[in-house]
């Protein structure tokens, strides 16, 4: 499940973020009649429907994987869940029709029409997203039900959805998805801009993602800072892990960077005094509850969940360090796409904020252990007994994910290497032939025509 997820979880990413980079991109086309930017915006459009096949397919795999893996979970609380999955489902097929209708009405419809259908797709995208993000925030903060008898009963679905956790928690995952998708797609083009690709296409095509980046990496340490506000009342074993925290001090608990968590106590780790609790629990004084209260079967992996919290921390800072610094830097009129070491950053930050986000992902889920549902039904509780065959179906979801990968990249880069070659279209698969995507089309039907023509005067 967690290769699964931790795989699917970039595409959706894309999923959410990259319909409004397009708009976004699309839109500047029309108001600045801007033939790159319309240029770019179609073939983003082509490039977001390989990685939404991609993500249908692992999607599917994950449905599968919540019946087959976990019938605990799913057999006691699919009353309580089943709304916001049927949500998500109905978003994804509807964002799947517009993104089609996006693809194929090039050359069919007006651009200002054809923009529009964008909308939709942001906006399923989004709430696609939420609820996948609301069934998650429950498992953290469960709502919406009681247990009578160990029997679950007063279901109230709603509560899922309009759980307060699950708003903060898509806040927190919304702009994550835009820092990895923003940050993604600038980093190809300063890859082209490192290769000396250095036209107005590249400049563009790395300015736009850049900017919607920049945004979510600034507000991302707010969202972050109210997402875990509450953590000490409502997961306080979680938050001693995320701070290293073995034992609870007298007044205001230290940042711990770095160290190792062994036999009870933290060693060789640097303490910055007071930080933790301020940025914990906005006190000077209060301390951040210890490891020493909770016993050692309900602590999650300790070390585990520190490093994995102090990974997303670290490479957000940085990220947001270096928007700082391009945008500093160019109200200097000083142009940092023309820095090669820049650049050499702007490349491999996508992978930053691709690594930030799985270790984000991982310090929530691993730092909720031992617990699925936090509080109510411990994890080997949920999950099934599959015995050896559990290894066979992870061997088997290894090759399907391995070789969707191998495919997206192989794929892009041929898309890529057309476009560089100077196609000026790709045909979509399965679409309708448009005679923009093919400037001979015109001369051959009119000389088809004209053939036609002449058999008919000469019979």
């Amino acid at each position: 499940m967690a290769l699964s997820l931790g795989w699917h979880i970039i595409l959706a990413c894309f999923g959410v973020a990259f319909p409004a980079i397009i708009f976004a991109m699309h839109l500047r086309g029309i108001v600045k009649q801007d033939q790159v930017a319309l240029g770019l915006a179609k073939r983003w459009g082509k490039a977001s429907a390989v990685l939404f096949a991609i993500g249908a397919v692992s999607g599917t795999v994950l449905s599968f994987e919540m019946g087959l893996l976990w019938p605990g979970l799913m057999g006691t609380f699919g009353d309580v869940l089943g709304l916001p999955f049927a949500f998500e489902g109905l978003a994804f097929f509807l964002e799947a029709i517009f993104l089609g209708i996006y693809l194929y009405g090039w050359g069919r419809m007006p651009q200002k029409l054809l923009l529009l259908m964008v909308v939709p797709m942001a906006i399923t995208g989004v709430i696609g997203t939420y609820c996948v993000l609301a069934v998650n925030a429950w498992m953290n903060a469960p709502v919406g039900f009681d247990i009578v008898g160990g029997e679950v009963v007063d279901i109230e679905p709603w509560a899922v959805l309009f759980n307060q956790h699950a708003f903060l928690a898509f806040a927190h995952m919304w702009l994550a998805a835009y820092m990895v998708a923003g940050f993604s797609i600038a980093a190809v083009y300063a890859a082209g801009m490192l290769k000396g690709r250095r036209d107005r296409h590249h400049r563009l095509g790395f300015m736009v993602p850049f900017a919607f980046a920049t945004i979510a990496a600034l507000a991302q340490p707010v969202a972050g800072h109210f997402l875990g506000h509450d953590l000490a009342e409502r997961q306080p074993a979680k938050l001693a892990a995320f701070e290293f925290a073995d034992e609870t001090a007298d007044g205001a608990t230290p940042l711990t960077i770095g160290g190792i968590y062994i036999d009870g106590e933290v060693k060789w780790a640097i303490e910055i005094p007071y930080l933790s609790s301020i940025a914990s629990l906005n006190s000077f004084t209060e301390p951040v509850p210890g490891l020493d209260q909770f016993d050692e079967a309900d602590e999650p992996p300790v070390n585990f969940t520190h490093y994995a919290f102090q990974t997303m921390i670290g490479i957000g800072f940085l990220l947001l360090g270096a928007v700082l610094l391009f945008w500093f830097m160019r109200r200097r009129k000083v142009d940092l796409l023309q820095n090669r070491w820049f650049l050499r950053f702007a490349a491999v930050s996508g992978l930053l904020a691709v690594t930030a986000m799985e270790a984000g992902w991982i310090a929530t889920e691993v730092g909720r252990q031992p617990w699925i549902v936090y509080g109510v039904m411990r994890t080997t509780e949920a999950a099934a007994d599959h015995s050896g065959a559990l290894w066979g179906v992870y061997g088997a979801s290894v090759l399907l994910y391995g070789g969707m990968s191998i495919g997206a990249i192989v794929i892009l880069r041929s898309m890529a290497r057309r476009w560089r070659d100077g196609a000026a279209d790709l045909p979509s698969p399965y679409g309708p032939r448009s005679p923009l995507a093919d400037p001979d089309a015109t001369v051959r039907d009119s000389t088809v025509r004209d053939c036609g023509d002449e058999l008919e005067d000469a019979r």
